[in-house]
């Protein structure tokens, strides 16, 4: 599977960035997963359903699964957060995965600006940055893209994973 990701600080569009991303890939009849990383304790199940209550009660896994969807959550119960790469062999096979946060990883990514949240930019202490989206004109020495210019920026992904 390829993979590139989307890094920046917060509110700097980087979930809006991944959605048009998305949506113009499969467009091109790619296929294409998603992996998010929450830096907070999150949760996809509500109190008293009994998905949450099996988990409550202390099992390790619970899958839920519909004829629309399954979903699998694995309590970590104090086990260290599982690697990136430990949670892509988790994926079916695909195309490209879009990898949302882990900027400390690896990985090729493009990083999501915007200059009204006043952060620095990732890109010039971060090689494996390789192109920023941006909503102001920035001089870098890698490739800079209108951050709402979604054709140009998925051109840019598919090339550089090789697709």
């Amino acid at each position: 599977m390829k993979l590139f990701g989307v890094v920046g600080w917060k509110n700097a569009g980087k979930t809006g960035l991944m959605e048009r991303l998305v949506t113009e890939i499969t467009g091109r009849g790619f296929s294409v997963s998603t992996v998010k990383h929450a830096h907070h304790s999150f949760d996809v199940d509500h109190p008293g359903k009994d998905s949450f209550r099996h988990r409550e009660a202390g099992a390790s896994q619970v899958l839920l699964s519909s004829r629309n969807r399954i979903a699998l959550m694995h309590e970590l119960r104090g086990a260290p957060e599982p690697t990136l790469e430990e949670l892509l062999r988790q994926l079916a096979p695909v195309d490209l995965v879009l990898v949302e946060g882990y900027k400390r990883d690896a990985h090729p990514k493009i990083e999501a600006h915007r200059s009204v949240t006043g952060n620095p930019l990732i890109a010039p202490d971060d090689p494996t940055v390789q192109a920023v989206a941006s909503d102001t004109p920035l001089t870098l020495d890698r490739p800079v893209f209108d951050l709402d210019d979604t054709i140009s920026i998925a051109d840019f992904v598919l090339a550089e994973v090789g697709l």
